[in-house]
């Protein structure tokens, strides 16, 4: 069979293009204060918690946790407050955001010249909502940062969260590429997962939440893609699908 081309780089965005959960953290804190829920996220409990992809899927998931009767509530009662919490939420991450508390991670702009400049195309696969992808892309990239991409899945486009691989399988088909054509980029197992589901070999740069998760099965871990290049990408590429091993970066 013949050895495919890169040509594509497909990119989770919380935690792989940023490291964005502490503030996505202190934003759902601030959020449930404002309501006076009485809850609080500490940075163990979330670490746990980033194990449900989704941030309204994540507030419900401990909803129940902590009020086993939620059913019993007004199920309409449980969405509005759950959509209330996700407003306040955004709107205290998108402020952050733009008042510099967070930056993309280390490599990851210098990556994003080279593809462009050498015809790779790149793509975004996230469960995240538009609107974290915009201020996030905007602030970091400038109001024309949508160009840049040829494909874009979101929370949106995609029900089924990630380790579902409908977001992959989605992006695949808008960039009219095969799997085997393209690399992931993630952060956690999860994500992980959903990317090799969809038959895509993922390079990993996980975060202080996403460490200890097993990436037993990711092309290549590294700390982060400080110092790789797109040279570096295409060999690692080359070698998946010609069969030889790997060596993990820790």
């Amino acid at each position: 069979m013949q050895q495919p081309t890169l040509k594509a780089l497909i990119f989770d965005v919380d935690g792989t293009l940023a490291d964005t959960e502490s503030v996505h953290r202190a934003a759902f804190n601030h959020a449930f204060e404002e309501l006076g829920l009485g809850w609080h996220w500490d940075e163990a409990l979330y670490a746990e918690l980033l194990d449900i992809s989704g941030g309204k899927e994540r507030v419900q998931y401990y909803w129940q946790q902590v009020k086993s009767d939620v059913k019993a509530i007004d199920a309409q009662a449980v969405q509005h407050t759950v959509a209330r919490i996700h407003e306040l939420k955004t709107a205290y991450y998108e402020a952050a955001v733009n008042n510099g508390e967070v930056s993309l991670r280390p490599g990851v702009l210098q990556l994003f010249e080279e593809a462009t400049n050498e015809g790779v195309l790149l793509a975004i696969a996230t469960t995240t909502s538009p609107v974290n992808i915009a201020v996030l892309l905007r602030k970091a990239m400038g109001p024309d940062w949508r160009h840049f991409f040829a494909a874009i899945g979101d929370g949106t486009t995609a029900p089924q969260k990630k380790p579902h691989p409908m977001v992959y399988e989605q992006i695949l088909q808008l960039l009219r590429l095969d799997a085997r054509e393209c690399l992931a980029f993630e952060d956690s197992g999860n994500g992980l997962k959903a990317a090799t589901l969809a038959g895509l070999p993922t390079v990993i740069t996980p975060t202080q939440y996403t460490r200890r998760h097993d990436f037993s099965r990711a092309l290549h871990v590294v700390p982060d893609l400080g110092g790789v290049h797109l040279s570096d990408l295409r060999a690692w590429h080359q070698s998946h699908w010609s069969g030889e091993r790997l060596l993990t970066v820790e």
